[in-house]
């Protein structure tokens, strides 16, 4: 047996010792060899992909929603729309009984019919004391005429003392009568100057009221602002609703946006104009958005909360603070993969375009959102303004108001 031999059957440990360090020595290149390669790749993904995008996944669907309230006090007789409907601007959603509605309009409409003829009358009034305007001055001329005479014959005793004081005491009574009817006139010309039948106060005032009873008959329908989907409602037949009460709302799901709240960390970059890609929990990671930054909240959250936080007084804990992000979405996306508000999102900024504003620069011009439902009520009323008053204004009526 020689000596090697010897050695390995007296050390069986020692050779054993050997082949456990080189594995391990192996095994310590691997890692180190994968570590390198993990930090390598990190800073490959830095480099390439991470300092030019920030994301965050405090991202949630917002949108206008529409409150329906009645702007007129009543009974509900019938509610035409439900929950998940669509609407469109202008449908009725919600009627209120109108009986006292027609009788208010039934009532306004025979005041101003009254008040017509009432202005007629002033009308005619003034016409009936130029005439006798007219005929007193006639008289009053003949009178004076008479006196004038009567006085030089009384002179030379052509005219006895009776008949001369006849005379004067007529001259006088026809100057005071010639005086209370141009005082009558005055004051009959004041109440019809400057106007004419049609525009007379009185007329305008009854015009007024009618259309405001018209209005409020309208009103009794309560119709859609928007085209959109109804959600919340709570308005219930029978229920007695008052003006400014919720009845139900209207939500144009054609018209939302995401409010992506990053943290204050990560908009140093942030610009309004650079692109976005959004992904909805609702659809996953196989539905992307294409969007873009439109601006930046003027305060993070905390400052418009109920209770916002009194950072100077006392105990302080510093906490990183979230600026909402509005981001505006490809409208053919949405409404392929439609959206509901407030899903939750994942929004991802490209910030290599670096040049936009971070405040909006110039103001807004022209409204953003418009309805001209309301616009419609008082439709209609003006042609039953005109029947009422032609009506009642006649030949007579027409001429006096030149």
């Amino acid at each position: 047996m020689t000596e090697e031999q010897e050695s390995k059957q007296q050390d069986p440990g020692t050779a054993a010792g050997q082949g456990g360090a080189k594995k391990r020595k192996k095994i310590l290149i691997g890692l180190a060899a994968v570590l390198v390669a993990g930090v390598l790749v990190y800073i490959g993904y830095w480099f390439f992909y991470g300092r030019w995008h920030v994301s965050t996944d405090d991202a949630y669907v917002h949108g206008n929603i529409v409150t329906v309230t009645p702007q007129v006090s009543g009974t509900v007789v019938s509610i035409d729309t439900d929950d998940t409907d669509f609407v469109q601007q202008g449908q009725v959603l919600v009627k209120l009984d109108n009986t006292d509605a027609r009788s208010a309009l039934s009532q306004a409409e025979a005041a101003l019919a009254q008040t017509v003829r009432q202005v007629r009358g002033l009308y005619a009034n003034e016409s009936v004391l130029k005439a006798r305007v007219a005929a007193q001055s006639t008289a009053l001329a003949q009178a004076r005429r008479d006196y004038e005479r009567n006085k030089g014959l009384r002179q030379v005793k052509g005219v006895s003392e009776e008949v001369y004081q006849q005379s004067k005491t007529a001259y006088r009574s026809d100057t005071a009568k010639l005086a209370a009817t141009r005082a009558q006139l005055k004051a009959a010309r004041a109440a019809v100057s400057g106007t004419t039948l049609r525009t007379h106060p009185l007329v305008l005032q009854a015009e007024a009221k009618v259309r405001d009873a018209w209005i409020a008959l309208a009103r009794t329908r309560i119709v859609a602002p928007v085209s959109g989907f109804v959600a919340n409602r709570n308005v219930q037949l029978g229920e007695r609703v008052q003006p400014g009460q919720s009845l139900l709302a209207v939500i144009p799901l054609d018209e939302i946006w995401v409010d992506a709240n990053f943290k204050e960390t990560d908009l140093a970059t942030v610009h309004i104009g650079q692109p976005v890609t959004v992904v909805s929990d609702l659809y996953g990671s196989g539905v992307k958005y294409n969007g873009r930054v439109v601006g930046l909240d003027a305060g993070t959250g905390g400052v418009f909360a109920l209770l916002p936080p009194q950072n100077a007084s006392g105990n302080w804990i510093k906490v990183v603070q979230r600026l909402p992000v509005r981001i505006a979405l490809n409208d053919k996306q949405v409404k392929k993969h439609p959206l509901r508000l407030g899903l939750s999102m994942t929004a991802t900024i490209d910030t290599h375009d670096r040049n936009g504003p971070v405040l909006a620069r110039s103001p807004v011009t022209g409204p953003g959102n418009v309805t001209p439902v309301y616009g419609q009520e008082s439709k209609g009323v003006n042609a039953l303004i005109e029947r009422i008053v032609d009506a009642n204004a006649g030949a007579a009526g027409e001429e006096a108001s030149r």
